[in-house]
């Protein structure tokens, strides 16, 4: 379940940010923003890498 807790901590950290550039206009969260998005895209990539390998790993052992 770590996997799936990065991801919610990372969603959650971009929460103020989202706030501060499309409420209040500042330019600085938005890139800030952009760093974070990349930032849980990884997580994501990483996760579905990690999904990918426990599902064939699963499969070559039923065969």
């Amino acid at each position: 379940m770590n996997k799936l807790e990065d991801l919610a901590q990372a969603v959650k950290n971009l929460e103020t940010d989202f706030v501060k550039f499309y409420e209040k206009g500042q330019a600085a969260a938005g890139t800030r923003l952009r760093k974070g998005l990349s930032e849980l895209r990884k997580l994501a990539q990483d996760a579905r890498k990690e999904i990918q390998d426990t599902k064939a790993k699963r499969k070559a052992e039923k065969s």
